[in-house]
């Protein structure tokens, strides 16, 4: 069992965090930390680097960070439990390169009842204090921490058909439909984990995109939890990327998160549409080839994630952003992602309104100072580069894989 003894009194709760806590009849305790150290190994590398070459899912990266992530949680939840909690809160999910190897890391914050003669560890949670005191406000009761991740790459170049579609202008739809059905994949796996701790809600679900291993993975995490006003969402759960916050006045206003939405478009200027364009762009002035492009682009997407959310009988979609990443080749791909909610009688807040502790956002006083001669790109920027960024990827790994091949043929001719 983890000694947490050292550190029993250490907490990284802020104090509005703390304040937060009492308010929910909770007081802080230390911080637990889980930690596993993966390497993909050479065989394994080689099946995922033919994966990214085909494109769509590569199974055996998404299962590897799957796996190295619940062993990291699962060990920070023990950690929990020897101190002695009965929640833990703000749980994190980090990959922390150490060479060739990965290793995932998992940090909490564990939380006790006043006064109580003995805790039972009972959720885990996304959240942060003052995050949590939204949700139990809104009428939320957390489960567990829950994952949903697909590694997956557009493949070099594409499928053929792709490629070709790829130099007339407009949408590559065998691009759009390859991304279109990965990113779904995650949403469908915290769906999925959420059930088994028998929830009927993800809330707070926060979205990552980030180059690994020469493909993607999109990564999404939130909390699996239950609301006792969507019993008739057990064996399908609602899904949420709202902000506590604003999750916290639709349902004040009665309005209950859904369903997580998202529409994708791929488009290609093509061939012709890029010799126009580079002419357009010597003059001053309107590139009506690439506006045109890029608004019908737009749309599409937003028509998309218009018709999930019809799909899920929703009023309407709310805080809807729409992304785009530039795949390499004249393909650009445009994410369109909100939450559909639905007006339900009935519901509101436990509280009239919500208390500034749970709004204040803590300010950095610690700072570290760049380097002059570089800049660190943060994660952020680097989750925003990535599409970019893999197809670089297996084109590394087809000249790993022709070395290899050519050190077996060199070494079987010396052997015969």
């Amino acid at each position: 069992m983890p000694d947490t003894s050292t550190h029993s009194r250490t907490t990284n709760l802020s104090g509005n965090e703390i304040y937060c806590l009492d308010k929910l009849s909770l007081k802080p305790g230390n911080i637990c930390i889980g930690n596993s150290v993966y390497a993909l190994g050479i065989l394994g590398s080689l099946t995922a680097g033919l994966n990214i070459l085909v494109g769509g899912e590569i199974p055996q990266v998404t299962e590897l960070i799957h796996d190295g992530r619940l062993n990291a949680i699962e060990r920070m939840m023990l950690e929990a439990k020897a101190s002695g909690g009965t929640g833990v809160t703000g749980v994190t999910s980090e990959l922390v390169s150490h060479g060739s190897n990965i290793e995932f890391l998992s940090i909490g914050s564990v939380v006790h009842k006043p006064d109580a003669a003995s805790e039972t560890l009972s959720f885990s949670t996304s959240a942060d204090a003052q995050e949590l005191y939204c949700q139990v406000d809104c009428g939320f009761r957390p489960k567990r921490y829950v994952i949903g991740n697909v590694a997956y790459s557009i493949g070099l170049g594409g499928n053929v058909f792709g490629f070709l579609r790829s130099l007339g202008r407009g949408e590559v739809t065998e691009y759009s439909e390859i991304f279109d059905r990965t990113r779904h994949l995650a949403l469908e796996r915290i769906t999925r984990e959420a059930k088994q701790c028998k929830a009927n809600a993800v809330i707070g679900i926060n979205t990552t995109i980030t180059p690994l291993m020469g493909a993607q993975e999109m990564l999404m995490l939130g909390t699996a939890s239950f609301h006792p006003a969507l019993t008739d969402y057990a064996t399908r759960p609602v899904t949420s990327d709202l902000t506590n916050e604003e999750m916290w006045n639709m349902i004040h206003i009665g309005y209950m998160p859904i369903s997580l939405v998202m529409g994708v478009s791929v488009y290609s200027l093509g061939i012709v549409g890029g010799i126009k364009s580079l002419f357009k762009s010597m003059v001053r002035g309107e590139v009506d080839v690439l506006t045109s492009l890029l608004y019908e682009a737009r749309e599409k997407a937003l028509d998309r994630i218009q018709r999930d959310a019809r799909r899920h009988g929703a009023d309407d979609v709310v805080g809807v952003k729409i992304h785009v990443y530039e795949l390499g080749g004249g393909l650009i791909e445009f994410l369109a992602i909100g939450t559909a909610v639905r007006k339900i009688d009935g519901i509101s807040t436990r509280t009239t309104a919500l208390i500034p502790q749970a709004i204040i956002r803590d300010r950095d006083t610690f700072f570290e100072k760049k380097p002059q001669c570089g800049r660190a790109t943060s994660l952020t920027a680097s989750g925003k580069a990535s599409a970019a960024a893999t197809q670089g990827g297996p084109i590394a790994i087809i000249l790993a894989i022709a070395l290899f091949v050519f050190y077996i043929f060199i070494f079987v001719l010396k052997r015969g």
